[in-house]
């Protein structure tokens, strides 16, 4: 079975604190993982490693058949979507682009259009804007859409250069309930393509169905790692947030409620 993702014996230290600790992790191909944990628990820091924006201070890392040091991170990158929260420092650029045009950006990697354009990639986001419900506001810039809207621009944005791993960091920050229940719906269809995704959350309700497996993190550690049914209990959820949680699961998806 092919391995997205493996980390042995990863270690990352900054400023002296060592803020990741033992990190032994694989990411199988067929699998689907949601991260889990308080913040400070090394959730972004880890994101970081996987993407190649930090190196580990020990131990091996291999991403997508890239190995750390024997390979382009450059080119790795070529091959994971990632939306979150640091797109926003190119809020002022984006609100000047249309919908599609921020879409079509994603094959680029760039914000804002600087490249030809073929008619083959205006096909491509069309169906993207289809497939995420977007038709009604093709034309229209960046700006004005809901919070919904962008958000789902910026995913498919991410799909546009068809990447074997796709991260998304807490997408449904800000959304309202409708709005992030449209953004869940869209992960069953992102899985059926030859995508892996790494979805991290604050919220455990939102591990649907599609998701398989869940990394629990607690203070840079792993405190579980597996099929989602193993990691998501009572005594574990507890632990790594420090509240007495209690699960119940409902068509594969796990809601919590706080104990007393």
């Amino acid at each position: 079975m092919t391995v997205i993702i493996r980390m042995r014996d990863v270690s990352w230290a900054r400023g002296g604190r060592m803020i990741l600790r033992d990190i032994n992790w694989e990411v199988k191909e067929g699998e689907q993982w949601a991260i889990l944990g308080l913040n400070g628990s090394g959730k972004t820091s880890l994101l970081n490693i996987v993407t190649g924006y930090q190196y580990p201070t020990r131990g091996e890392v291999e991403v997508l058949g890239y190995r750390f040091g024997q390979a382009s991170l450059p080119e790795m990158r070529r091959h994971i979507g990632f939306v979150s929260s640091a797109l926003d420092q190119f809020h002022d650029t984006l609100q000047t682009e249309t919908v599609e045009d921020v879409i079509v950006s994603g094959k680029f990697a760039t914000i804002g259009l600087y490249d030809a354009v073929t008619r083959e990639d205006r096909d491509q986001a069309e169906a993207l804007m289809e497939s995420f419900r977007l038709q009604a506001v093709k034309g229209k810039r960046y700006a004005t859409l809901s919070q919904g809207e962008k958000r789902k621009t910026l995913i498919a944005r991410a799909l546009m250069a068809n990447p074997k791993l796709l991260i998304l960091d807490e997408p449904t920050v800000g959304l309202d309930l409708l709005a992030r229940e449209e953004i869940l719906a869209l992960i069953g269809q992102i899985v059926t393509q030859p995508c892996h995704l790494l979805y991290v959350t604050h919220y455990i309700e939102e591990i649907v169905d599609s998701i398989t497996h869940v990394l629990l993190l607690q203070d840079g550690r792993i405190l579980a790692a597996g099929q989602k049914e193993e990691v998501l209990t009572d005594e574990r959820l507890s632990e790594a947030f420090r509240l007495p949680i209690r699960v119940h699961w409902e068509d594969g998806r796990p809601w919590v409620s706080i104990g007393r």
